[in-house]
């Protein structure tokens, strides 16, 4: 896990290596342990590449980077672990491959020497790297299939650039300021979309999607080449019993696990309470029984969203050593620009302060790896089931009356309203210009106060930019379509995001068993019921595939509570001391400021009435204070 940084010029500027040094001493927090920078030439001008690294497969100083292969024409710098590197290892020693280091990086290198861009459905890992091709003169910029690692790159003025974080790159772009990127703060505030398509928030500067590579020509004018390496295909191609595949599931889960275990230095789990990390945690003390293991945990105050009975309980069954974290509203005030900062961009919620708080406290005992169980969700359909598209792929196959049985059992569980399924579903039927006429009218409608919708409109900021998530063309497997968006470009990118900064924040390496390839293809692979039963329990395999090591009690948990935290409670004196009283004229001209005073004194005297969406303009305030350019 590591930081890296890099460009490509046509020719030397002045400041450009002062600028470059100050940009890798920006990410330092992503690798502490050592730094590598390396100045290349080539036809038409010259690369840099930087490197920051976190130590954690082979600590010696052999893992540098960056770093060249035996025959000196690939050089790479990487971001992220490669979990079956000593089973690529030991296949490309067959191939008369010599090791010199016992590190993931050179068998990533050799691997992409021998068999190029067809390695990377081979790979167990999360990764982000770059290799510069010296006989051909080409830079490739390669991210893993989920994203699980940030790369984010921009082209300019004969140049290209790219980083870990956009921190960097805008020092790196500096005196060219990007502006913020208005469309993206539209679609933020009205409709809370964060991490949605290839743009950010930084006009100019864009992130590589997940399962994609660019490969850059430096001898061509700095020619790029876009390509996506993995693109999951909605078929059910899985004819399983239920039993056979929850069995599968549960190896597949177990192998997973055991190579997210491999590390040099202590790691631990963040434990929610929850199935999935749960699954975790049970699955690691039943492959390394003798395992030191600790646990993470954030504690909520409030008895109804405490997860403390649940946590307490898997980590008795496990033997575990618990580290538990509980929020003191007072302490926010000198955690919040840090935080902000951190993750680069605005976010929805104010819960992911928990995570924050919960990887402060792993590093404060002395763990560098840290395994979470984010992607769980999206890989097994959970959260509420996808109950709307459930019910469309039960229409299309002509099983209306298994759809109305299903819709009468869903609405059985905790939390779940008795019309929301069959609202769904209308919402799934709806042709796409009903939807966006509909969903326009929607955002405009309920667009705050306290915000100028008219300087959106006058700036061409475009109202409807969600896609119609419901047209695909994935008929009676509208839950696998929707499964395999929120692992490519939906929800999946913004949680990833936040572990991704928090954990790297404090130089941890956050590990997610939940989110590799064999278990992707496996999930999607399955009949939509082995997922979502009829009786509209989440996860249905995978609560089957982990009896006997998930404690029943857990596995048959019918609430989900997650990470909450008392927003309004938190944020108080904040916004008295940013807004309400601040001097600070507020930078935005679609921020009416006057009437935003007035309604955040409102939350100020009225804590529960602050909501995410004046948690959002919040948000964007405190970015636009942060941002280091």
């Amino acid at each position: 896990m590591c930081g890296l940084i890099g460009g490509a010029w046509k020719k030397q500027h002045g400041s450009l290596k002062n600028r470059f040094l100050t940009s890798i001493n920006l990410i330092a927090h992503r690798g502490p342990d050592d730094q590598g920078l390396e100045e290349i030439e080539t036809s038409e001008g010259f690369i840099l590449l930087g490197h920051r690294r976190l130590s954690i497969i082979d600590l010696s100083a052999a893992g540098h980077q960056p770093m060249h292969s035996s025959d000196g024409n690939f050089t790479i710098i990487f971001n992220g672990e490669i979990y079956n590197y000593r089973e690529l290892r030991n296949e490309l020693k067959l191939l008369s491959h010599v090791f010199s280091t016992d590190s993931d990086t050179e068998v990533l290198l050799a691997a992409w020497s021998q068999w190029g861009l067809t390695v990377l459905k081979r790979l167990v890992g999360m990764f982000v790297f770059v290799v510069f091709d010296k006989r051909n003169e080409t830079l490739t910029l390669v991210r893993d299939a989920f994203g699980i690692k940030p790369l984010f790159f921009s082209t300019n003025s004969g140049q290209i650039l790219f980083s870990s974080e956009i921190n960097s790159l805008e020092n790196l772009l500096s005196p060219l300021v990007p502006d913020i990127n208005i469309q993206r703060v539209y679609d933020y505030l009205a409709n809370g979309v964060q991490d949605m398509g290839t743009e950010t928030f930084s006009n100019g500067i864009s992130h590589l999607p997940p399962a994609h590579f660019l490969t850059i020509n430096l001898s061509n004018g700095l020619k790029l080449d876009f390509g996506r390496w993995w693109n999951p295909d909605t078929l059910q191609t899985n004819s399983q019993s239920f039993a056979q595949a929850s069995e599968n599931l549960r190896e597949l889960f177990l192998e997973s696990v055991r190579f997210h275990l491999r590390s040099d230095v202590p790691l631990g789990i963040a434990l929610s309470g929850g199935i999935d990390s749960a699954a975790i945690a049970c699955c690691a003390r039943l492959i390394e029984p003798t395992l030191d293991l600790h646990t993470f945990s954030y504690i909520s105050d409030d008895p109804i969203y405490s997860e403390e009975k649940w946590i307490d309980l898997i980590n008795k069954s496990i033997n575990a050593t618990p580290h538990k974290v509980r929020i003191d509203p007072t302490k926010i005030q000198y955690d919040i620009d840090d935080m902000v900062r951190t993750q680069g961009e605005p976010f929805c919620t104010l819960s992911i302060y928990a995570q924050y708080q919960v990887f402060k406290a792993a590093q404060h005992a002395g763990i560098k790896v840290v395994l979470e169980g984010q992607g769980g969700d999206e890989l097994l359909a959970g959260y509420q089931g996808y109950q709307g598209q459930r019910m469309r792929s039960l229409l299309e196959s002509g099983r209306v009356f298994d759809m109305i049985y299903f819709a009468r059992e869903w609405k059985k569980w905790p939390g779940r309203e008795h019309l929301f399924p069959w609202r769904a579903l209308i919402g799934q039927l709806l042709p796409r210009s009903i939807y966006n006429l509909a969903e326009r009218y929607s955002n405009l409608r309920q667009f705050p106060k306290y915000l100028d919708k008219e300087i959106f409109l006058s700036k061409g900021v475009k109202t409807n930019t969600i896609r119609n998530k419901y047209s695909d063309n994935s008929k009676g497997r509208r839950v696998i379509a929707s499964l395999i968006n929120s692992m490519s470009e939906g929800s999946l990118a913004s949680l990833l995001r936040y572990g991704d900064r928090n954990a790297m924040r404090f130089s941890i390496e956050n590990r997610v068993p939940f989110l590799t390839l064999g278990l992707a293809e496996f999930a999607i692979s399955l009949p939509e019921e082995y997922l979502i039963s009829k009786n509209g329990e989440t996860k249905s395999i995978f609560r089957a595939a982990m009896r006997g090591i998930v404690p029943d009690e857990v596995l048959n948990r019918r609430d989900k509570i997650g990470f909450e935290t008392p927003m309004g409670n938190l944020v108080r004196g904040l916004l008295k001391e940013n807004v309400i009283n601040s001097k600070k004229d507020i930078p935005f001209k679609f921020v009416k400021s006057d009437s935003l005073r007035a309604h955040f004194q409102m939350c100020y005297e009225s804590p529960g009435s602050f909501t995410e969406q004046d948690w959002r303009i919040f948000n964007l305030l405190l970015y636009s204070q942060n941002r280091i350019v």
